[in-house]
């Protein structure tokens, strides 16, 4: 992948064409994570609802504190663009970057596994049932020992990423979903001679496809030449204090933006049950759909990160400018394109999950169906809002972001949803309103902050060629 170069800044075809070519492979191994977490509840579905339904409330902390960490120690990776594009290849303050966020993976994992043993009183103060409660238990206490290996392995993720080798990542990631549908087998069922562990095996499963991720990605970076001379494994216990408080200061705000989101939808699934359980079923499909669909330009924002870190390490504005307006323009291309499939074909959409045709999910389809149509406008405020975000990172701009993150989600957003949803006929409807105007306000206000990033003092270096 070629990269920006302090005497020529690239042309609106280039840029456009090497953001494609980092983000497409981001993209598909986002989609494929989300096959890897449909394997695990294809195989716990047949253990029984009572197993499924303790193995979802172990995997809304866990994944929650996964997804937290993972966008703390992910702040490598504008770390490591900025030095590329500063001084390529830049071999020791990209390994002195990469050591940290491997260290920040270790010690925040930790931390996450203590976090999420609070499961338990969470459960008994939100009045779970007694049964459900003690197979989340018994899933949670052995899934948490992924946590490290998963951290660890997606700061390597971030590393071959930056580096121009996005493409491990999607055939690691496909890799790993084999591995995790042959590990389920043999450990839930008790194949091959190993023990029938139920529930406990598919935990087991995912600390096996952890671990194995992990040792993928650095058997890739060894192999490959390119990324074998940062020597990013060489001297692990040598400490850079300030690359890791630099990494936190960055990583921190994206961790919480991400709290802050997930929270959003956690809560807005709470609010759905209250209006009874067709509503919250459609709910749920719907959801999935959109958030299938995210993967997209969720990957197009790690892109843009990148691609805009490049520059900024160049100190070449210009180029950064156009860096995050192609990426803008990509995930929203992309998100029109799944807003207009809702509108004009939301029945084939259900058939992923469910069928529509079916007399037992009539009531379902028809709440999923009215939900949909609010997800085209959803689909389009929250791919800019994540790409818009991305390409701030790129900038190392994640604190004020963040504040305009979280007022969007939490006033306008959630303040609508029980306004609407509770106040107003609107029910279920106005809960989807409310997640819409949120997101909206936050793709305005991103937008607007990266379209004003050099009179903010955001950018640095040259604005024009």
């Amino acid at each position: 992948m070629q990269q920006a170069t302090h005497l020529e800044t690239p042309s609106w075809g280039q840029e456009l064409r090497a953001t494609l070519a980092l983000a497409w492979p981001l993209a598909a191994a986002n989609l494929l994570q989300m096959l890897t977490y449909a394997v695990d509840v294809i195989f716990i579905a047949r253990l029984g609802e009572q197993e499924l339904a303790g193995s979802a409330l172990a995997v809304s902390l866990f994944g929650l504190v996964l997804w937290a960490l993972t966008g703390l120690t992910g702040a490598v990776a504008p770390l490591i663009a900025e030095a590329v594009g500063a001084r390529a290849p830049a071999l020791r303050p990209v390994r002195r970057s990469v050591r940290m966020a491997l260290w920040l993976a270790v010690i925040a994992g930790i931390g996450g596994m203590g976090l999420c043993l609070m499961l338990d009183p969470i459960m008994r103060l939100s009045g779970q049932q007694t049964g459900i409660i003690a197979l989340a238990n018994q899933y949670n206490n052995v899934i948490i020992y992924s946590m490290v290996p998963m951290l660890l392995a997606g700061v390597l993720r971030n590393f071959v990423s930056a580096l121009g080798r996005p493409i491990f990542a999607t055939a690691i990631t496909g890799l790993g979903i084999f591995v995790n549908a042959a590990a389920n087998y043999v450990f839930i069922f008790g194949k091959f001679g190993a023990p029938e562990m139920g529930l406990s095996g598919a935990a087991v499963a995912t600390i096996i496809t952890g671990f194995f991720t992990l040792g993928a990605y650095v058997v890739a970076i060894r192999m490959d030449r390119r990324l074998h001379r940062y020597h990013v494994f060489g001297r692990l216990w040598s400490p850079d204090w300030a690359r890791f408080k630099q990494i936190i200061q960055i990583g921190t705000p994206i961790a919480l933006t991400i709290t802050a989101e997930a929270g959003i939808f956690g809560t807005a699934a709470f609010l759905m049950g209250r209006f009874g359980s067709a509503e919250l079923a459609g709910h749920t499909v719907a959801l999935q759909l959109a958030a299938l669909a995210f993967q997209v330009p969720f990957g197009v924002g790690q892109a843009a990160a990148i691609r805009v870190g490049y520059h900024y390490g160049a100190r070449d504005a210009l180029a950064a400018g156009r860096a995050g307006w192609v990426a803008i323009a990509i995930g929203a291309g992309f998100m029109a394109l799944t807003a207009s499939a809702m509108i004009l074909a939301p029945r084939a959409l259900l058939r992923i999950y469910v069928d529509p045709d079916a007399a037992a999910n009539a009531m379902l389809v028809s709440f999923a169906l009215q939900y949909l149509a609010l997800a085209a406008i959803f689909q389009l405020a929250d791919g800019v809002q994540a790409v818009a975000a991305g390409a701030l990172r790129g900038l190392q701009d994640t604190r004020i972001p963040m504040w305009i993150a979280i007022f969007s989600y939490w006033v306008p957003g959630i303040g609508m949803s029980v306004g609407l949803g509770f106040f107003t006929p609107l029910e279920g409807t106005g809960v989807w309103i409310g997640l819409a105007t949120g997101l909206f306000f936050a793709a305005v206000g991103l937008i607007w902050r990266w379209n004003r990033r050099e009179v903010l003092g955001l950018t640095r270096g040259r604005a024009a060629p």
